[in-house]
C-alpha cells in the first residue's frame, strides 16, 4: 500500500523516466496534446505537467470550481482533461470535447461524478487517485469519531461562552472506545486503516459488512463478517467507508437507524449520498441514536440553515478527510502522471479498468 510521502517520490521518478522514454515520440508529433485542468491543483501535479514538456495545458487558476459554461468552452478539441469530483463528466461534455478526447484523469478516489458508460463507449481511458489518501482519511475519521463521541465541539462552545461552571458529575459525558464494538460498512483499504488505528483504544470487537466477505482484510483486524442488520444492531460505533453506487445510495436510512443502539455513534467519511439525511435528522432529533459525525453531506456545501447544523449531537466537517499537505500533493502528482501516461498510450499508475 502506498502512503502519500512514498507515492509522491515514486510518481516524481515515473515522470522523469517517462520524459526520457517519450522524447522520440514527442519529436515525431507536430503539435503537443492539449489538456485542460479544471482547478488550481497542488504544486506537485503542476510541476510534473510543466516539466514533462509533453503537453500544452490550460488551467482554471482558482480554488473554486470552473463554471459549467466555461468548462464546456475550454474542453473543445482537447486531448485530455484533469478534473475534480466537482465536475460532471457526462455525454454533453464529451460530445463538446470532440473526437480527440482520449484521456480523463480525476483527482479523486471516487468516480460517481463521471458517466462510466459514456467513457467506456467512447474508449476513453480513466485514471483516478486511490491509495495515496488512505492514511489521511483514516486519521480524519478517527479524529471525527473522537470529537463526536466525546462531545468536544459542545465542550469547546461551553468553555468559550461561560457554560463552564462548577464540576458536575454527568455534564458533557460521552462514550468510550474501550470495550466497544466497532462496525465498518465497506471493508476496503480505508476501512482497514481505520480499524488498525482503533486497535490501541482497546476496542473489544470489529464487525463489518460488504458486498462480499473480505477474509483477506478481515483477518488482519480479526473482524467478523455480519449482515447489514447485525451491523446496525451490534455496533457502538458505526463507520461508513463504502463507495457510492446504485446499491449503496441511501443505504443508511430509517430502517438502519431504527435498528441501531440508542448510544450508538454514526460516522460517515465516504460519500454523502449513502445517507438519507432526513432519516438521519430524525434519528438524531428523537434520540434513536446518540450522535453523528459527518465529513460528507448532500449537497456540498450543506446550506448553513440546514437543520443538522442546529443539533448539538451532530458534528459536520466540510469534506476535509484528504486535506493534508502531503496527501493533496500526492493526489495531484498521481492525477498528472495518470494523464501523461494515458496520453502517450502507456500504463497509468492508477487506471480504472472499464
Amino acid at each position: 500500500m502506498w502512503n502519500s510521502r512514498i507515492s509522491l517520490r515514486r510518481l516524481q521518478q515515473i515522470a522523469v523516466s517517462a520524459h526520457g522514454r517519450l522524447d522520440a515520440m514527442q519529436r515525431a508529433k507536430s503539435t503537443l496534446p492539449r489538456v485542460y485542468v479544471t482547478r488550481k491543483v497542488p504544486p506537485e501535479g503542476l510541476k510534473i505537467l510543466r516539466q514533462s514538456g509533453q503537453v500544452e495545458f490550460e488551467l482554471w487558476d482558482s480554488d473554486d470550481p470552473v463554471p459549467r459554461s466555461e468548462l464546456l468552452e475550454k474542453v473543445k478539441g482537447v486531448d485530455g482533461l484533469l478534473c475534480m469530483l466537482t465536475e460532471q463528466i457526462d455525454a454533453e461534455l464529451l460530445d463538446t470535447a470532440g473526437p480527440n478526447f482520449k484521456v480523463l484523469s480525476t483527482m479523486s478516489v471516487g468516480f460517481d461524478h463521471i458517466s462510466l458508460d459514456e467513457i467506456k463507449r467512447r474508449g476513453i481511458r480513466l485514471g483516478h487517485t486511490p491509495d495515496v489518501l488512505t492514511d489521511a482519511v483514516a486519521e480524519l475519521t478517527i479524529a471525527l469519531l473522537l470529537t463526536t463521541s466525546r462531545r468536544l465541539v459542545e465542550a469547546t462552545h461551553e468553555a468559550k461562552t461561560g457554560g463552564w461552571g462548577t464540576w458536575r458529575t454527568m455534564w458533557l459525558c460521552g462514550y468510550e472506545l474501550a470495550n466497544s464494538t466497532v462496525g465498518i460498512l465497506g471493508l476496503g483499504r480505508i476501512g482497514l486503516a481505520i480499524a488498525e488505528r482503533l486497535k490501541p483504544f482497546k476496542v473489544k470487537k470489529f464487525i463489518y459488512t460488504d458486498v462480499t466477505p473480505r477474509p483477506e482484510l478481515a483477518s488482519q483486524i480479526n473482524a467478523e463478517y455480519v449482515s447489514l442488520e447485525q451491523l446496525a444492531k451490534e455496533s457502538d460505533f458505526l463507520t461508513i467507508c463504502c463507495a457510492l453506487t446504485p446499491e449503496t445510495q441511501g443505504i443508511c436510512n430509517r430502517k438502519l437507524f431504527s435498528q441501531m443502539k440508542s448510544n450508538a455513534i454514526f460516522i460517515n467519511t465516504s460519500r454523502g449520498g449513502v445517507v438519507n439525511q432526513e432519516d438521519l435528522l430524525e434519528a438524531l432529533s428523537t434520540g434513536q441514536i446518540a450522535a453523528a459525525g459527518l465529513d460528507v453531506t448532500t449537497p456540498e456545501p450543506l446550506p448553513t440553515d440546514h437543520p443538522l447544523f442546529k443539533l448539538k449531537n451532530c458534528v459536520i466537517l466540510p469534506h476535509i478527510a484528504s486535506a493534508s499537505y502531503a496527501t493533496r500533493n500526492a493526489m495531484s502528482a498521481l492525477a498528472a502522471s495518470n494523464l501523461l501516461a494515458g496520453l502517450w498510450g502507456e500504463p497509468m499508475p492508477k487506471e480504472l479498468k472499464l
